[in-house]
């Protein structure tokens, strides 16, 4: 996808970090998933969704830390 980032080891770096790509018709689709996650884990939250020239729907990608105490503030 070029208008996405690369994901960086970072995200990635530690048991129950994970990187969440969302494949929706809608914007609204897509934010409606990322709440259903932020009410189960925390999550760094995206605040936009990318649509690739030519291809259908969006895409929504968000950050996600399954610890008991993660540093992110849920949405």
């Amino acid at each position: 996808m070029p208008c996405t980032r690369q994901i960086n080891e970072a995200h990635v770096a530690l048991p129950g970090l994970a990187v969440v790509e969302v494949a929706a018709a809608d914007a609204e689709t897509a934010f409606a998933i990322q709440e259903l996650l932020a009410a189960r884990c925390a999550i760094a939250p995206a605040d936009r969704t990318t649509r690739e020239p030519g291809e259908p729907g969006v895409r929504l990608r968000c950050f996600l830390d399954l610890h008991p105490t993660a540093p992110f503030a849920t949405a």
